[in-house]
Order: C-alpha cells, then sequence, then structure tokens
C-alpha cells in the first residue's frame, strides 16, 4: 500500500524539470538544490565525521544527499523521479556489478544531473581481503560504472568503501589513486529490515538536527528508503535545509546517449543500441568532482545475498567474498 502511495505522488512530479542548481522552474515550492560545491583535486581526501575529523565546508542547515548500492529498478527509478520533483541534486556509488546490469539507469541518473562515484565491484567487505583483492574491487566498480556510462570523462572521482570497512592500507591505496574517500556525517540505518518510511525519516531528522549539517547517506536499492524520501524532503524543506550538491574539478560531457533495453532470457535489461541525443533538458549540467570519510557496521542485508528486492531484479546469484 506505502509503496502505492509513493508511486503516486512520484508520477505527479514532472520528470524532465530542469536540473537548475537554483530554482525549480514552474515549481517554486519545491526543496531545490541550493547551491553547487565545487572541490578542487587534491583539496580533500577523506570526508564524513562518522569516521574522520573532516566533512565537507557545509555551512549550517546545509545537507549532501548519497546513496549507495544500486543502480536497481524500480528503487532507483522511484528515487529519480521524486529527486527531479524537488529539483533536488544528490551523490550516487554505485556497484560495478548493478551498473553493468542496469547500464541505462545508470545514464538516467547521470543525464539528470547527479554526480556518480563507486562503491567496488561487489560489495564485500574490504577488511576481509587482501590488498591484492581490495584493489581488483576498486579497479572493477570504477571500470564497470564507466562502461555503463559509456565514457570515462563522466565519472567522478569518488569513492565509499564498502560497509565502510576503512583501513589506513585501504585509504592511502585510495588517495594514492587520487580518490575522495566518503563516509558520512548522518546514517539513516535505512538498510534495517523492519524500517518504516517514518521511522527512517524520524531518525535521521533527529540524527541531523544533533549536527545541523552534513553528508546523509541512504542506499537507493530499497523499496523502504524510496518511500521514505519524499518525506524526508519535506521534513528537510520544513526544518529549513538546503541541499548542495558536490562536484569535482573537471570537464564532463553534457549529456551522454540513452541506452534502449530489450529483455534478455533471465528476465533482466540489457542494453540493445544507442539513440542520437540528449533525453531532457535536465541534461544541461556540467559536473566537476571530489570527496571522502570514517566508520560503520556492516549492512546485514548483505549477508546472504544483498536482499529480495536486489536479488530479484537481478536474476542472477551474487556471490561474496
Amino acid at each position: 500500500m506505502r509503496l502505492t502511495v509513493a508511486l503516486i505522488v512520484c508520477s505527479l512530479a514532472d520528470m524532465s524539470i530542469s536540473a537548475s542548481a537554483e530554482t525549480c522552474p514552474g515549481n517554486p515550492d519545491t526543496l531545490g538544490t541550493s547551491r553547487v560545491l565545487t572541490i578542487n583535486p587534491g583539496e580533500f581526501t577523506l570526508l564524513g565525521t562518522i569516521q574522520y575529523k573532516q566533512t565537507l565546508p557545509l555551512e549550517d542547515h546545509e545537507v549532501v544527499l548519497t546513496f549507495d548500492d544500486g543502480p536497481l529498478p524500480p528503487s532507483t527509478d522511484i528515487i529519480l523521479d521524486t529527486l527531479a520533483s524537488q529539483c533536488v541534486k544528490a551523490t550516487y556509488f554505485l556497484v560495478g556489478q548493478m551498473a553493468s546490469a542496469h547500464p541505462s539507469v545508470v545514464r538516467r541518473i547521470y543525464n539528470e544531473g547527479h554526480t556518480i562515484g563507486t562503491h567496488s565491484e561487489h560489495h564485500p567487505n574490504f577488511q576481509r581481503l587482501s590488498m591484492r583483492q581490495v584493489e581488483r574491487e576498486v579497479d572493477g566498480g570504477i571500470n564497470s560504472v564507466a562502461a555503463a556510462l559509456g565514457d570515462a570523462k563522466a565519472l567522478s572521482p569518488f569513492f565509499r568503501i564498502p560497509y565502510l570497512g576503512r583501513t589506513n592500507a585501504i585509504e592511502q591505496f585510495l588517495e594514492d589513486k587520487q580518490l575522495v574517500t566518503w563516509s558520512a556525517d548522518v546514517d539513516t540505518d535505512d538498510w534495517w529490515r523492519g524500517s518504516s518510511p517514518e521511522a527512517i525519516v524520524q531518525r535521521t531528522m533527529r540524527r541531523l538536527n544533533a549536527k545541523g549539517r552534513g553528508i546523509i547517506l541512504m542506499h537507493d536499492i530499497h523499496r523502504r528508503t524510496a518511500m521514505a524520501l519524499p518525506i524526508l524532503l519535506k521534513e528537510l524543506k520544513a526544518d529549513g535545509y538546503n541541499v548542495v550538491q558536490v562536484v569535482a574539478e573537471s570537464e564532463q560531457p553534457k549529456s551522454l546517449p540513452q541506452l534502449m533495453a530489450s529483455s534478455t532470457t533471465d528476465g533482466t535489461a540489457s542494453p540493445t543500441e544507442l539513440t542520437g541525443g540528449p533525453s531532457s533538458a535536465s541534461q544541461k549540467h556540467r559536473i566537476k568532482k571530489r570527496g571522502a570519510s570514517r566508520h560503520h557496521p556492516a549492512h546485514s542485508y548483505y549477508r546472504g545475498g544483498l536482499g529480495e528486492d536486489r536479488m530479484s531484479a537481478l536474476g542472477r546469484k551474487w556471490t561474496f567474498p
């Protein structure tokens, strides 16, 4: 029932609304994106007070929305619809294998003006891997997401460690690769089984109000997160918060060709051909990027297969070290 309500809410939104950072044309009452924060390469290494001393230079009542683990239809699409309806831009940390399974959604994320970083190839716990395995996971994820985008310049040098499973050696490796490591300032814990959308919002606002600003960590693979997001955006606006988009300093393509998809034998979508041009006015953007930060408990939904909705959507078996 709640999912149906969320779908209705999202369907009322005009998905082709401009990706302007200052205004939401035709809908002045939306939350919007207040400003774009451009980070110069090398200026930041570790971001997020959950694990690190440093975070983004945000003003009071400024937040950065981030989503991990996708893309995964339909949850990712519902979240994108909601963000578009409010002219809000976010940062996505995509898992390589998910990007390979859903390249058209990856391009939609980019073409709607969001920032794209990576989150490894298979989402293992890095603290259980050798450094050689960590390197393969990081490089594999970057390569897979870049391939899904079709242009490596569209990818930002942002990385979030799975489970926030940091070590000094891992962080040094990421810094040597000129990647900004993102942790978070506010964890929604939206991965908790049994959390209602209302509970996610209440928990998030309580933690956010205690800090007054920060990077918010969510996961776009969950239906409950998709249902919570419209409520959260409403609460953010009511409490006077402003959304900031973070980009890294670099030249990026304004838009990417859309992918047409056809069903494969296992029921998942696969790209078949490229169309010629940009998809909407929301593609008028230029993303430049870089960022990163500290510690977090393992997400239990990954143990045993990433959760029911992700397993059914992929139609294939996931394996974990």
